[in-house]
């Protein structure tokens, strides 16, 4: 049901909405974040995130919508154009937004389905549309995991969301120091394979078909020594023009689906 309208951006309410579509300090202080689209909250319906309310403009979304898109009890409020685009991230306008709870996202909590898990793992990527660009990938070749090293940015920028398109909500996401990350993947007996240009072989050399992590750094930086002393093997894309690397989240799908190619021979 609907419970109230709101009209004016001086709402309380609404400057509070604004400060946590803008500032990751909000985020982490309330433990809440925004989902803007119709897409997107379907998907984190269907990871499972908890909503606390639905806003909607009527030109755009109307409350039945929103009755057949969330199908359970919460807080539901109207909003003007003014409000509504004061709220919104995204140009493209879809005329409804969500404020969600987060969720843990420590290393502890990953929990693999198989035996043999292939995940990508990313240290300090700085570019919100890059980590998105990330997920994206990820999901495309349905790993297991994705674990952010040293993260720049909170994971419910909305940027990540938006550029991840909601799979953000449905993949398996964990962040951790490169030190944790590092230790755990030991400790699950998972082979380490780093793309870095140092002592590296063409990354199609490798067997990635027993539990692998494939690990992708900066293009500025690369990856850190942490890394680099504890890698099982370090690999390399060939690369046949002038310049010696490429956007991350190309060279992370290049590795990822050669090992998912390897898995599928078998």
């Amino acid at each position: 049901m609907l419970n109230k309208v709101i009209q004016s951006i001086q709402n309380p309410f609404i400057r509070q909405l604004t400060q946590l579509k803008d500032k990751s300090r909000e985020r982490k202080k309330t433990g809440t974040f925004l989902i803007e689209g119709e897409r997107e909250i379907s998907l984190a319906l269907k990871g499972g995130y908890e909503f606390e309310t639905v806003l909607f403009y009527p030109e755009l979304f109307s409350l039945e919508q929103i009755k057949t898109l969330t199908n359970r009890e919460v807080d539901i409020i109207e909003i003007s154009k003014e409000v509504y685009q004061k709220l919104a991230y995204r140009e493209t306008t879809e005329g409804v937004l969500a404020v969600a709870k987060s969720k843990d996202h420590t290393i502890e909590n990953l929990n693999f389905k198989t035996k043999n898990p292939l995940i990508l793992v990313a240290e300090a990527p700085e570019k919100p549309g890059n980590i998105g660009a990330l997920l994206r990938t990820a999901d495309a070749a349905n790993v297991d995991a994705v674990i952010i090293a040293n993260p720049k940015t909170d994971l419910y920028n909305p940027n990540i969301i938006r550029s991840s398109v909601g799979c953000l909500f449905t993949d398996q996401i964990a962040t951790g120091s490169s030190s944790e990350i590092i230790s755990f993947l030991k400790e699950k007996n998972i082979n380490i394979y780093c793309a870095a240009l140092q002592a590296s072989v063409n990354y199609h050399t490798q067997d990635y078909t027993t539990p692998t992590a494939i690990v992708v750094g900066t293009e500025a930086t690369g990856l850190s020594d942490a890394w680099l002393e504890n890698s099982t093997q370090n690999i390399i894309i060939p690369m046949q023009g002038e310049i010696d690397s490429m956007n991350v989240s190309v060279a992370a799908g290049i590795l990822i689906f050669e090992a998912k190619r390897q898995r599928d021979l078998e």
